[in-house]
């Protein structure tokens, strides 16, 4: 039997009425504004209605240390919140939108996979309600406002060399990673060299995601660092009266989108900043929201463990009151033996020698779930028809090791059915379970000593070397009165160090911290690790290449 892809199943699907769908979680009609039949924007002021009701139970899921192999993270998200909605519980998924240069570079679609998918897929993956655009909007109308500025006077003092702020794409487009701009002679501008980011990395992005309400966003808008002056002193968005017209552009994307699984489960998909180089993490707002239309609310955060999670806790939980109740880590067995060193073309082979050597990145997300941050954690072995017996054995016994239950998931063939078995394993930890979450450091600790807290604790790292750059950086910006702003680690994504080729559990590795910024608006420091960038390129043959539309407009080639 031919083995139907990702945007097949989700073409075939039969979607309810997102009025239905809003009707099954509790939103009224009044606050619902349709986009189409599929997806909508629930009015962002709903949430000031609801505030006398409890909060349902906040499930993150995580994963280990990604790999080629894949490990579906996403996947496993919408199927464990389809399974609590077969064991009638009311249930709500909050998910990230995906950015289009990963969508069309090396990862293609992130709406799930399988029978476990929101829909409509197509829609989620490309354009979706235009979030994406109207950050990039805000975004570049700051840019110009700072270089306009600039051309007609000057008047706070701006140094052309020291703008901090950078035009941004939601593209991976290595191009654009450096430039040089306003050439043409003075009418067009002030040269200078200049760069951009992709969208997702945006501090836009990172404000809309952590904003409380709309004034909230205007308010972090204006705090923005933007640049420094001749003399030294931070420039903000606020100076350059930007943040209102800003947040005009941003009065609708603020709202958080209405979607639905292939099993009509409410879902909210709202912003998507990158876990390796931002937060990682969907809106506070979708997520107080859908926690107080659920019992259960399914979340995920970006990458491994070591990224997302550590910045759901310590960043996004810190600054919207949160405390999670459970935690999924998940894994395969596929990509436990990459870690081990297995080449992707061997990773169906039975091999628990490899196994046995690769399960340590698993077990040290564990412990950092467990031990650092005190949560209860179940583990889900999105399972591959090439385990084998021995091989899902020896995940269970190494993890039972550690106290902590694992689960077969197998939402992706099965949908919501193939994963009730870790929705009662969940349901179970958090009932019988102790949990002793907080945040890994205090908010008053120096912002060197938080970077060697998360460095330490939870990588594993042995040091942090601090360049000359990040040195001055650092204490530039304590003295500028940002030292008790959490830290938002950029880091690959895959390993714990710094250095993506260290597989597994790496021992005896050192951090290198070559350069921090200020998001002031956003509410971190950012330290950027290793050879980390802000601006990812395509790889050798783009998922693009294989992505087409036929004369009915119907999209194949999206996974």
């Amino acid at each position: 039997m031919k083995i139907k892809s990702d945007i097949q199943i989700a073409q075939e699907a039969q979607m309810q009425p997102i009025a239905s769908i809003a009707e099954k979680a509790g939103i009224p009609a009044d606050s619902l504004e349709p986009y189409g039949r599929t997806k909508a924007k629930v009015d962002n002021n709903l949430l000031d209605s609801l505030q006398d009701r409890p909060n349902g139970k906040l499930i993150l899921v995580t994963a280990i240390s990604p790999t080629p192999a894949g490990e579906g993270k996403t996947t496993t998200s919408v199927g464990l919140a389809d399974a609590f909605g077969k064991l009638e519980k009311k249930v709500m998924l909050c998910l990230r939108e995906p950015s289009l240069g990963p969508v069309f570079g090396i990862k293609g679609g992130a709406a799930g996979g399988g029978y476990a998918q929101v829909v409509p897929m197509e829609d989620i993956n490309l354009h979706f309600t235009g979030d994406m655009h109207a950050i990039s909007a805000a975004n570049n109308l700051l840019a110009a406002m700072i270089d306009n500025h600039i051309y007609h006077g000057n008047e706070l003092g701006i140094d052309p060399r020291r703008i901090t702020w950078k035009r941004c794409v939601d593209m991976n487009d290595r191009q654009l990673r450096f430039v040089v701009d306003g050439l043409g002679g003075r009418v067009n501008g002030t040269p200078r060299e200049d760069g951009y980011d992709i969208t997702v990395a945006s501090e836009i992005m990172a404000v809309l995601c952590l904003a409380q309400d709309l004034e909230d966003l205007k308010a972090r808008l204006a705090r923005i660092v933007v640049g420094y002056t001749y003399d030294d002193q931070p420039v903000t968005a606020g100076d350059l009266k930007a943040h209102g017209a800003m947040t005009a552009l941003l009065k609708d994307a603020i709202k958080p989108n209405l979607v639905q699984t292939l099993e009509h489960t409410p879902a909210f998909v709202h912003g998507g900043p990158f876990a390796n180089i931002a937060h990682g993490c969907n809106s506070v707002m979708a997520t107080r929201l859908a926690l107080k239309l659920a019992d259960y609310v399914v979340t995920e955060a970006g990458f491994g463990a070591d990224l997302g999670a550590e910045k759901f806790f310590d960043i996004k939980c810190r600054m919207a009151g949160l405390k999670p109740d459970a935690v999924v880590i998940v894994a395969t067995v596929r990509a436990l033996k990459h870690h081990g060193g297995v080449e992707k073309a061997r990773l169906g082979e039975e091999n628990l020698e490899a196994l046995e050597k690769g399960l340590p990145n698993l077990l040290h997300h564990i412990e950092n779930i467990t031990k650092v941050f005190g949560l209860p954690a179940v583990v889900a072995v999105n399972r591959f028809p090439t385990d084998t017996q021995a091989e899902l054995d020896l995940v269970e016994h190494r993890c039972g090791e550690l106290g902590v239950p694992v689960a077969l998931s197998e939402v992706w063939e099965k949908g919501g059915a193939g994963g009730i078995q870790l929705a009662q394993k969940v349901m179970d930890v958090i009932e019988r379970m102790e949990n002793h979450f907080a945040p890994i450091y205090p908010d008053e600790m120096p912002l060197r000593d938080k970077i060697r807290t998360v460095a330490q604790k939870v990588y594993g790292a042995s040091d942090v070397r601090f360049e000359p750059a990040a040195d001055r950086e650092l204490d530039k910006l304590e003295h500028l009165g940002f030292g008790d702003l959490p830290v938002c680690m950029a880091k690959t994504q895959y390993s714990f160090s710094d250095d993506k080729d260290k597989l597994g559990w790496p021992k005896d590795f050192t951090i290198t911290v070559r350069g921090v910024k200020v998001s002031a608006g956003a509410g971190f420091v950012v330290a950027l690790t290793g050879s980390i960038m802000t601006m990812p390129g395509l790889p050798k043959a783009p998922a693009a290449q294989a992505i087409d539309v036929d004369a009915s407009g119907r999209i194949t080639g999206l996974f």
